[in-house]
């Protein structure tokens, strides 16, 4: 997957070098190749400001989904978990009697346990996401 960063950074190359090329055509008399670059330039632009809208909008559709389920529920399985569950460590406990019924279920621990690791991993990356966002207003 390209990120964000990297389409910024492919950019700003082919902004710097358009420029270029449209100055020395210009100097050349080339009028068809400035425009040109131009052209591509304005290009590069449009697609860096999609990608970052791209970015943003599906943040916040995963940001939204995250907030759209009540803590203590089971999303996947569609039924709510005992009263008391939501919290810290009954959250915890919610999600280890999960992994353990997918695993008495036949799945594989190793993964699953890699699975909620990486979706921790997520939800904190999100969570700070949004926090820098919020305090840069």
């Amino acid at each position: 997957m390209v990120t964000v960063g990297a389409v910024r950074i492919t950019t700003l190359v082919i902004c710097a070098a358009g420029i270029a090329g449209m100055i020395v055509t210009s100097i050349l008399n080339h009028n068809g190749a400035a425009v040109t670059f131009g052209l591509i330039t304005a290009v590069a632009i449009v697609c860096s400001m999609v990608a970052k809208a791209v970015a943003n909008t599906t943040e916040q559709q995963v940001l939204a989904r995250v907030a759209a389920v009540p803590a203590g529920t089971d999303a996947g399985a569609g039924g709510a978990t005992p009263p008391g569950a939501a919290g810290g460590e009954g959250l915890a406990e919610d999600v280890e009697r999960q992994v353990q019924a997918m695993v008495a279920g036949g799945a594989d621990e190793a993964q699953v346990r890699r699975l909620v690791g990486a979706s921790v991993a997520l939800g904190r990356e999100l969570a700070g996401r949004s926090r820098d966002k919020r305090a840069a207003r």
